[in-house]
């Protein structure tokens, strides 16, 4: 079997069967590329019977490539679901993995911006495009971000059945799991001003969000405008359109938003990915307290 057989099955296993987003697809179909050119494997049995040892030598191998934490976790994450993989092609899918700790990785706190920012930014966007149909583009799918608390990759792949927009909308998360999100009459109003100011004919069947030649528009596009307007408004760095759905989520918890409802909205798989917004949350009125209270003395 040759290493284009393998990768190919691997492929098809992350998006057919088990429905990854092509960002983990792409970074786990790499992984598993450089394990079998490194490792020499030439089948499934021998990436199913591979050792701990290897793994290892071959992981810090990867860190003297300059793999940083993050990266280096991602990618055992990778190896040990391709190992696994390997494993129920040869019908040894009950056999123990090998023992493998990954990096100790410090998790940070989402840095949400303020609501007159999100809407400042939404709208400086829109201010400083090179077209007035582009600006109206931007202005709708941050909107989309901030108001609705959708991904950047759910924005950009809805569709033009999606229109005309209600008061709701189904979005296809991580994982191909669907979620119900409300949609305010701002949104709707800033995407049927887009849809009416765009030069290319948006079909049931195509991308909604359409680039400068008609194509889907890619992300980085959007983070380009968003970067050039952050500076403009003098935001921090971390005002980017991924803190803009950080916002949603804690924004509405500041409003009295229970957990369960706001992972609901989120798309979150567990409950614990929500939990991380109490902490932001916490951490904000903390901020608040520090700078407005008459009698703190801390900063």
């Amino acid at each position: 079997m040759t290493k284009a057989d393998l990768l190919g099955q691997w492929r098809s296993h992350l998006e057919q069967g088990r429905r990854r987003s092509p960002n983990t697809v792409r970074a786990y179909i790499a992984a598993a590329n450089l394990l079998i050119e490194r490792c020499a494997l030439e089948s499934w049995g021998d990436i199913a019977v591979i050792e701990g040892t290897r793994l290892r030598a071959h992981l810090a191998d990867r860190r003297s490539d300059g793999l940083g934490n993050s990266s280096t976790a991602r990618e055992l994450s990778a190896i040990k679901a391709f190992v696994k993989f390997a494993r129920e092609q040869i019908g040894a899918a009950n056999t123990a993995p090998p023992r493998m700790r990954g990096p100790r990785i410090k998790k940070g706190l989402p840095r949400p911006v303020t609501p007159d920012e999100a809407t400042n930014l939404a709208e400086t966007v829109d201010e400083m495009a090179a077209d007035d149909w582009v600006g109206a583009r931007d202005r709708a799918v941050l909107l989309l971000l901030y108001g609705a608390g959708m991904r950047i990759a759910e924005a950009l792949s809805l569709t033009g059945s999606e229109l005309p927009f209600g008061d709701s909308l189904v979005v296809t998360g991580k994982g191909g799991k669907q979620r119900v999100v409300p949609l305010i009459p701002l949104i709707r109003d800033a995407v049927a001003e887009y849809v009416k100011m765009c030069p290319w004919p948006i079909k049931k069947d195509a991308a909604l969000f359409k680039g400068v030649r008609g194509g889907v528009l890619n992300q980085g596009m959007v983070q380009k405008a968003v970067a050039k307007a952050r500076i403009a408004l003098g935001l921090p760095a971390t005002a980017t359109p991924h803190a803009l759905r950080h916002s949603f989520a804690t924004h509405l918890l500041s409003a009295g938003a229970d957990l369960r409802s706001l992972q609901e909205l989120l798309g979150h798989a567990s409950l614990g990915s929500t939990q991380i917004y109490t902490k932001v949350d916490a951490a904000t009125l903390l901020d608040t307290y520090r700078s407005a209270h008459p009698r703190d003395k801390t900063g």
